[in-house]
């Protein structure tokens, strides 16, 4: 059985590996009211359809919250109380702040400021993008890094952090 408590909880796992469904699962075994934080824009239609798909399986317990671009702001807004908040995800919140050209580690180090004095409870999903092949042009190779250099410092902070795959959460920390 896992828990959420009040902390920092940081769950990675490669695309359709389960983590969202396994965050979502955490926060709704809390009983509280729950946020979740979409930072993903519907750039396209297969991407509304994929938004469409996470809302559809979220009950009623759930308030949704889009914040494509200042994820601190919304969080410093949302923390305190007994409601848990779920970020989903910090790789297309990276997307976004790179088409915005917005200063990416001011960014991670602002995130990591607050989460490493934040109350209340919070998930934070991620894309692991590390375990493959160099990508072929500069943008992939530097959004690779500079998501690999954001997980590393939200791993430090996060009291808890999963690796899932095939649906299955593997505990790495806490």
């Amino acid at each position: 059985m896992y828990l959420l408590e009040r902390e920092v909880t940081f769950i990675l796992g490669g695309a359709r590996s389960g983590k969202s469904s396994f965050a979502e699962s955490l926060i709704e075994a809390y009983g509280s009211e729950a946020i979740y934080l979409a930072t993903g824009r519907a750039w396209d239609e297969e991407m509304s359809e994929r938004i469409g798909h996470h809302k559809s399986r979220r009950g009623s317990q759930w308030i949704t919250v889009e914040e494509p671009l200042d994820l601190v702001g919304k969080l410093e807004s949302l923390a305190g109380g007994e409601t848990a908040i779920l970020v989903d995800c910090l790789t297309l919140w990276l997307t976004n702040l790179m088409m915005a050209e917005r200063d990416i580690d001011a960014e991670a180090k602002r995130l990591t400021n607050i989460l490493g004095h934040f109350e209340g409870a919070v998930i934070l999903v991620s894309n692991e993008v590390g375990l493959g092949i160099v990508p072929e042009n500069r943008m992939a190779r530097e959004f690779r890094d500079h998501a690999g250099r954001l997980h590393q410092a939200v791993a430090a902070v996060a009291a808890k952090v999963y690796f899932v795959a095939a649906g299955l959460p593997l505990k790495m920390k806490g």
